[in-house]
């Protein structure tokens, strides 16, 4: 059983756990977000399960992942200020943040200590308990500062 296969089969137990169903729809849309290295919205997982199930609607996909966000086994970002397409990941990945160059598109993922410094003193200074942190940082890349396109902004929301 691959890596992928094994987090998909834990996912079922999970849901099962929480008394949820498992549905050809909720097993193939985990199984298309474990195997996928790239950041999908909604519409492109459809297009992906669409393959595979042609009977399947977007409406099925949005109503499906709602069920898998709630459960904890899809997680939701937003890479661009206006919050207008969501992405969706494994939440198997270590906590981590995006930045999107305004000027390709590019996403950049990394991770930095310091948010959970910035979490403990919240929790420390205004008493309350932090489950999750979301962070959005916007700028030029490397290459985009280098090929001078500093200044052409791209549609974020088109990726």
């Amino acid at each position: 059983m691959s890596p992928s296969e094994e987090r998909v089969a834990r996912a079922e137990a999970l849901l099962r756990e929480q008394g949820k169903r498992i549905t050809p729809q909720r097993r193939l849309l985990l199984r298309i977000i474990e195997e996928s290295h790239e950041h999908l919205d909604a519409e492109q997982i459809y297009l992906r399960a669409k393959r595979e199930n042609p009977r399947l609607s977007l409406s099925t996909v949005y109503r499906t992942l709602a069920v898998l966000k709630e459960a904890g086994l899809v997680e939701q970002r937003y890479f661009a200020r206006d919050h207008q397409r969501e992405y969706f990941e494994s939440p198997r990945m270590p906590e981590h943040y995006h930045f999107t160059c305004i000027g390709c598109g590019r996403v950049i993922e990394f991770e930095t200590p310091r948010m959970q410094q910035l979490k403990l003193e919240l929790q420390e200074n205004q008493a309350v308990q932090v489950t999750h942190a979301c962070v959005c940082l916007e700028g030029y890349c490397a290459d985009c500062l280098a090929q001078g396109r500093k200044g052409k902004r791209i549609q974020l929301t088109q990726q």
